[in-house]
């Protein structure tokens, strides 16, 4: 299998790391929102969050949470946007998250899409009972 992020976390591939540990590697996106935006990934190849396994979620955010401090402190941002798309929107299928630093009045506004509201309650708790059927399976 031809995956980018693989070749970069088995060094064919080079890219400008920030961080690599036995389960985790960090590296610049090579085209970044802002400069020190950071794409973190699992050096197994996994394509999606859900595909990561159980065990493995809590040691990679905790990487997640540790690059993020850096690049905020790092790049003397007021804060970060942490983000991961599954399957939708991902560039790479390879789990990644991104660490982009922020501040206020950068031009980027909350999320990157329109946002709507509920057109009630109902409808508000009609979604909600589907996901908790979902998460009880």
């Amino acid at each position: 299998m031809d995956c980018i992020f693989c070749e970069i976390a088995d060094g064919r591939r080079p890219a400008h790391r920030v961080f690599e540990d036995e389960d985790v590697v960090a590296f610049l996106d090579a085209r970044p929102l802002f400069p020190g935006h950071t794409l973190v990934v699992p050096r197994r190849h996994h394509e999606t969050l859900t595909d990561l396994p159980a065990e493995r979620v809590g040691g990679f955010f905790a990487r997640v949470q540790r690059i993020a401090g850096a690049v905020e402190s790092g790049m003397a941002a007021a804060g970060s946007f942490v983000a991961a798309n599954n399957k939708v929107s991902q560039s790479v299928p390879h789990f990644h998250v991104h660490v982009v630093p922020r501040n206020r009045k950068d031009g980027l506004r909350g999320f990157f899409w329109p946002r709507s509201r509920y057109a009630d309650d109902a409808e508000a708790e009609a979604v909600a009972g589907r996901l908790r059927s979902e998460l009880e399976r």
